[in-house]
C-alpha cells in the first residue's frame, strides 16, 4: 500500500510540475513585431474592398525602406463563395512620422 501511495505522488508530482512548466513557457510574451501596426491597417483595408470575402490566411512579405519613406507589404487570401484570390497590400508610410500615405491593394491569382 504504502508503495503505490509512493508511486501516484512521485508521479502526480512529475506531472504538477510538467504542467506547470509548459504553462510558464506559454505565459512568456512574445516581442510585438514593427509591423504590426500595418498589418492591422492592410486587414482593415481588405475587409473594407471586400467586405463579403473571408479573409483565410495573412502573410508579412516585408518592407521596402527608402529615404524618406518606406513601404509594408502584405499578402492575404481571401475566400468569397466558391472563389479563393489573393491580394497583395501594399503601405507606404513617411519614415520620420509613421503617418500613412497611401495604401495599395492588387487582385492577383497566387
Amino acid at each position: 500500500m504504502l508503495i503505490c501511495l509512493s508511486i501516484i505522488l512521485i508521479f502526480g508530482s512529475k506531472q504538477f510540475f510538467l504542467l506547470n512548466f509548459i504553462g510558464t513557457s506559454y505565459a512568456q510574451q512574445t516581442p510585438i513585431p514593427k509591423y504590426a501596426k500595418w498589418s492591422q491597417i492592410a486587414l482593415l483595408e481588405t475587409k473594407e474592398k471586400y467586405p463579403q470575402a473571408k479573409i483565410v490566411d495573412y502573410l508579412h512579405i516585408g518592407r521596402d525602406k527608402g529615404e524618406n519613406t518606406s513601404e509594408e507589404k502584405f499578402k492575404l487570401w481571401l475566400k468569397q463563395n466558391n472563389k479563393e484570390f489573393g491580394v497583395s497590400v501594399t503601405i507606404i508610410f513617411d519614415n520620420k512620422t509613421e503617418q500613412m500615405i497611401d495604401v495599395k491593394l492588387r487582385e492577383t491569382t497566387r
